[in-house]
């Protein structure tokens, strides 16, 4: 699957956000096995990547109330950038940088439960 930039209704980026490339890619996945890799451009107002630092770690629950102990558990001493909350793509999803630099994304997808 892949959803780029300009898929993402207007309502649905943060207030305030700028402008993103419309060709960039907000959500990419690659199944792997029994695993997906994921990954997705930096827009530029999210900051300039430093080499070895420039990737996020997505983790897939198994319910709402796991995504929120997960993104809880790594948010504390952090920075929470997107509050759990249900997305615009039918996940329950969260961003946030963990208290050592490192980016995260949680995601419970209903659909994938059933």
């Amino acid at each position: 699957m892949v959803m780029r930039y300009g898929d993402v209704p207007a309502d649905a980026m943060p207030p305030g956000a700028p402008a993103v490339d419309p060709s960039a890619i907000m959500h990419i996945s690659y199944p792997v096995g029994s695993s997906i890799l994921m990954g997705s451009d930096t827009p530029d107002y999210m900051g300039v990547p430093t080499a070895g630092t420039n990737f996020s770690i997505s983790v897939s629950v198994d319910s709402r109330e796991e995504a929120d102990r997960v993104y809880n558990g790594l948010a504390a001493g952090g920075n929470a950038k997107f509050p759990m909350g249900d997305a615009f793509w039918g996940s329950y999803f969260g961003m946030l940088t963990d208290k050592y630099g490192i980016e995260w994304m949680i995601s419970y997808d209903p659909q994938r439960q059933q």
